[in-house]
């Protein structure tokens, strides 16, 4: 559709889909002076010009109509005795294969509205008074950035920090500087029409879910890696509270071996409440699904293309790939050896969320939170008896000395299964 007015030109691009017009594209432009002065047949012969090099890229080699209400236009392509303009136009649009419709005015209100819109911002740009007794040497400080008259931080519209590193970089300082450029930034229209909305500004707070220390897991597979000694995966579960991570090196990545690294963690850190995973089909089983119910544990999917959810194994992942690709280096083929290594270094590596490394010399942090018992099987050896019945004798056990904030301690009736447990700190300060 096409239309012009005394001033400007209207165009619509559009598909009929069962009798109905599909509006794709609008467009519309202010006639300049000389285009002012065309007669009406060229005005509107304009507005056709106009809308085929505008959507060029959806009209050349397809079949087009264009719907106009000045029904000489119909008639003037079959017209030889035209204007040398009109001609040139014609010429133009003849690598389109299209037809003229004359319509009524009535029905092309689209192209009729969009050429009589009138630029309200007409006079924005109207000339300013110069300032003839600005210093001109100051001015040439200026342009020739001399570093007697600095600029000032705020280039780039950094926030708060960043303005006020960039003062101190200067030189400069002042008591107020942070409520200073923190006002400066609040005040900025452009900083605070394009800056993000945080999510405390966009959504009332929550209130915040309360649960222990290996109450929530996440679980994911990392993959795929070379082979080492016929292991390509690594099953990685990491502790929502704590980070805690556990990983193992596997060498398939199906239901089977998933349940039992599952089994494993529950006899070690408890039963959780919750997993949460991905929507892969290692987790979403039928196998799967009767050890969660079986254990009462609830299983929670990550939405699909929006792996936020399971975040914290994502972080994770990308912590232990990162430790081992510096581990290995070229010897890609012994990463699977080199995993435990990578997990003592990722255990111990400080922790901002939690303000701490997992392992260190004061675990007060975590066994505050839960008495739990601590994988360092490594440091104890039992030697499991030959029947587990009441009346068979204590197992033997080789006890070996731990450090200042572990003890061990004996379950069953008669104290006969020794493990390690985390001390309780303010009893001993009692005592």
């Amino acid at each position: 559709m096409c239309d012009a007015s005394d001033f400007a030109i209207g165009d619509v691009l559009g598909q009929r889909i069962e009798k109905h017009f599909r509006p794709i594209h609008y467009a519309s432009k202010t006639m300049n002076q000389a285009e002012a002065n065309y007669t009406t047949t060229e005005k509107e012969m304009l507005a056709v010009v106009y809308a085929f090099e505008k959507f060029r890229s959806y009209l050349i080699m397809n079949k087009s109509i264009v719907y106009t209400d000045h029904s000489a236009l119909k008639y003037l392509f079959a017209k030889k005795d035209v204007k040398a303009r009109l001609l040139r136009w014609i010429l133009l649009l003849q690598e389109f294969d299209f037809k003229v419709i004359n319509t009524r005015g009535a029905e092309n209100y689209a192209t009729d509205h969009l050429s009589r819109l009138e630029n309200p911002y007409e006079n924005v740009f109207d000339p300013k008074e110069i300032n003839e007794a600005f210093p001109l040497e100051t001015l040439n400080k200026i342009a020739h950035n001399d570093p007697s008259t600095p600029c000032g931080p705020t280039r780039g519209h950094y926030g708060a920090s960043y303005i006020v590193k960039k003062v101190f970089d200067s030189g400069f300082y002042w008591p107020s500087i942070y409520k200073d450029a923190f006002e400066l930034v609040k005040q900025c229209d452009s900083c605070q029409r394009q800056g993000k909305v945080s999510q405390r500004d966009e959504m009332p707070q929550n209130f915040i879910q309360i649960c222990e220390i290996f109450d929530v897991w996440g679980i994911d597979f990392m993959c795929p890696f070379p082979s080492s000694k016929g292991n390509k995966y690594i099953l990685v579960a990491v502790d929502y509270l704590s980070k805690w991570v556990e990983a193992k090196v596997l060498s398939t990545n199906d239901a089977r071996v998933v349940v039992k690294f599952l089994k494993s963690l529950f006899s070690w850190f408890g039963t959780p409440k919750a997993i949460i995973s991905d929507r892969g089909t290692h987790f979403c089983n039928d196998q799967f699904s009767r050890v969660m119910a079986k254990y009462g544990v609830t299983h929670q999917l990550s939405t699909a293309y929006h792996p936020q959810i399971s975040g914290q194994v994502d972080v994770t992942n990308h912590g232990l790939k990162r430790i081992l690709e510096r581990t290995v280096r070229e010897n890609c083929a012994l990463w699977s050896d080199k995993l435990e290594d990578a997990l003592w270094a990722f255990r111990t590596a400080y922790k901002t969320s939690i303000g701490e490394a997992l392992l260190n010399n004061d675990p007060e942090p975590l066994s505050n939170q839960k008495n739990f018992f601590l994988t360092l099987h490594k440091d104890l050896k039992v030697v499991k008896p030959k029947t587990q019945s009441e009346e068979d004798e204590p197992p033997e056990v080789e006890l070996k000395e731990l450090p200042p904030y572990l003890e061990y301690t004996f379950l069953g009736d008669n104290g006969k299964w020794p493990v390690i447990i985390a001390k309780d700190l303010s009893s001993n300060e009692k005592t």
